[in-house]
């Protein structure tokens, strides 16, 4: 395993994203163990990504546009509902004591869909996997697993990061309802943007 790959990788986790974006905005409407949770729930989004991927899937994707388009789509529809959410007093910022089980599902589901629902991720790993791997390489496949389970890990650690230090801040934030109102919107205006890059990104 290489430097460049470690250093490449880690650049792209740490870049804000809408993994990183729900991850602290749960961090500030739940808590610090909330933002661990949707930290494993993007983690785990990563998975059915990494292995289509891996496994040729993504090829499929990349050569059909219509798979692309419904994916993209579909994606844009979550990102929108997201901002909606985020903009409702009882929605992705609601302030929770307490985040119950029911609570844990949720935001487990949301971060899986999040990064599930974004094509761009299963292409990125069709696109970057293979530049660290030698295409006269007999084991490609287990390599190309053992690379993304890197990345799975370096986007864990560095989501928790995230996550703890926005967890930290919240008692100063949701203390004061103006500053929280204004933090609604402002994760609202990011999903939207977000959904609006998505919207325009092309194959």
């Amino acid at each position: 395993m290489s430097i460049a790959f470690l250093v490449t990788s880690m650049v792209v986790v740490i870049s804000p994203g809408t993994g990183v974006l729900y991850t602290l905005a749960a961090a500030l409407s739940r808590g610090t163990r909330a933002s661990l949770i949707a930290a494993i729930g993007c983690t785990i989004g990563i998975v059915p990504q990494m292995l289509a991927a891996i496994f040729g899937l993504a090829a499929v994707m990349n050569a059909s546009a219509a798979a692309f388009q419904v994916l993209k789509y579909a994606g844009v529809a979550y990102l929108v509902y997201l901002a909606w959410s985020a903009l409702r007093e009882r929605g992705a910022l609601s302030v929770e004591r307490d985040a119950g089980t029911g609570s844990t599902l949720k935001i487990i589901v949301t971060a899986v869909l999040i990064n599930l629902l974004n094509p761009k991720l299963t292409l990125f790993f069709f696109a970057f996997l293979p530049q660290f791997v030698s295409p006269h390489e007999a084991n490609a496949v287990p390599h190309m697993l053992l690379l993304s389970l890197v990345f799975m890990a370096e986007t864990l650690v560095v989501f928790v990061a995230y996550g703890v230090l926005a967890g930290q801040a919240r008692r100063q934030i949701v203390s004061r309802p103006r500053a929280m109102a204004w933090l609604r919107r402002a994760f609202a205006a990011s999903f939207v943007a977000l959904a609006a890059k998505l919207a325009l990104a092309e194959r």
